[in-house]
């Protein structure tokens, strides 16, 4: 009897007691999905399985969107990211369908060095909008791991108190090593909060310097958050980041800094000044808040809506937002041509063949990557 019991699960019955195996089972507590043990006492445990959600139909998806519902938006917005051929096409249906009830609302990039308090900056403002009747999406980026390729996704820990409102809707979504801090399906995702119904949309992307600039490639108005004291003034000039930015806040003016924060902002004025406007006809701004005390926030608000009734009065916004679709278009077309090219199987058969060759000193780069197009294309069939 002790012989079966320590014996594997797999193991035969009729097995003969002398057969050797590497496993050996020991008696113990067996443990129920919740983690309590069979011996518990079944009127303090409810025991709970977890049941995977049955697929939504895109009527089900595309109209549970369109009523506001988030655990809907979450799922649709899931379905956009995925990278599965059966997913991206039921995925585009959806957003086909969901495209002519978007672009109602005002898409805002927020972007600043680490530490600035970009998401304590947009819990402060997303919790006073939600609460004056706005419906308020943030979609945070945070940064993927170059080595493991996983992310955090802490953003919405920091934003607590947003989270559990019901007017605000908040995703975070792993950058998957994309240029500018920003997801790889960041537009789509503001397609689906848009026919959703949310009025501003703010997208917080990771700092990653000169190619934050993508960025302003999706938004209608590019934000940099600063704080005092940075030393990075001259920086920002030389990245290019403030000459794309309608408006750099100056985060932390509160308590023994806000007089060292108020002469940070009146020095990015003065800077402002002498750079091309990132929007035409409007000129770009400088202030400074907190998103601790709350001061500053009303009228960072209120210059966002000078801005937005500017450059929809202008025409200016129309431009921007059909030029943005023209990008999201080639944007597409290279990520498709990437993903088919990798994908080929004579490409996949002879670039380690290649690969080994650059590594050897044999053949260049140059030509190695000819080659490896001559093979795509069909014009060779490799070494």
């Amino acid at each position: 009897m002790t012989d079966k019991i320590n014996r594997p699960e797999w193991v035969p019955e009729d097995a003969d007691s002398k057969d050797g195996f590497t496993s050996n089972v020991m008696p113990g507590i067996t443990s129920r999905h919740d983690g309590t043990s069979d011996d518990a006492d079944p009127a303090t445990v409810s025991r709970r399985t977890y049941k995977r959600p049955a697929a939504l139909s895109i009527d089900d998806c595309v109209q549970g969107v369109l009523d506001g519902d988030r655990t809907v938006i979450a799922r649709a917005i899931t379905l956009v990211e995925s990278n599965a051929e059966k997913h991206q096409e039921r995925a585009q249906e959806m957003l086909t369908r969901l495209l002519p009830h978007a672009g109602n609302s005002i898409r805002i990039g927020i972007t600043g060095v680490p530490g600035a308090g970009k998401s304590s900056l947009i819990e402060t403002l997303g919790t006073t909008l939600c609460d004056r009747g706005e419906k308020i999406a943030v979609l945070a980026v945070d940064p993927s791991s170059s080595v493991t390729g996983g992310s955090i996704l802490g953003d919405k820990t920091r934003m607590e108190k947003l989270s559990r409102n019901k007017n605000a809707f908040i995703r975070p979504s792993p950058s998957g090593g994309a240029l500018g801090g920003v997801a790889r399906k960041s537009r789509e995702t503001m397609v689906v909060c848009e026919a959703a119904g949310y009025d501003t949309i703010l997208v917080e992307t990771v700092g990653v310097g000169q190619s934050e600039i993508t960025v302003r490639s999706m938004v209608d108005m590019f934000i940099l958050v600063q704080i005092a004291g940075a030393g990075d003034e001259l920086q920002g000039i030389k990245k290019g980041v403030m000459e794309r930015s309608d408006m750099i806040v100056v985060n932390k003016a509160d308590g023994d800094n806000k007089t060292r924060a108020q002469t940070t902002r009146a020095e990015y004025a003065k800077i402002l000044h002498y750079l091309q406007p990132s929007t035409e006809g409007w000129e770009s701004k400088a202030l400074a808040c907190s998103a601790v005390t709350g001061e500053g926030l009303d009228d960072l608000w209120e210059t966002i809506k000078v801005f937005e009734t500017n450059t929809r009065d202008s025409g200016v916004f129309t431009k921007r937002r059909q030029q943005q679709n023209i990008e999201w278009v080639n944007s597409l077309v290279q990520e498709y041509l990437n993903r088919n090219f990798y994908n080929n199987p004579a490409v996949r058969e002879q670039r380690p063949v290649l690969e080994h060759l650059v590594t050897t000193g044999q053949i260049s780069p140059t030509k190695a990557a000819m080659d490896l197009f001559k093979i795509f294309e069909g014009r060779s069939t490799g070494l």
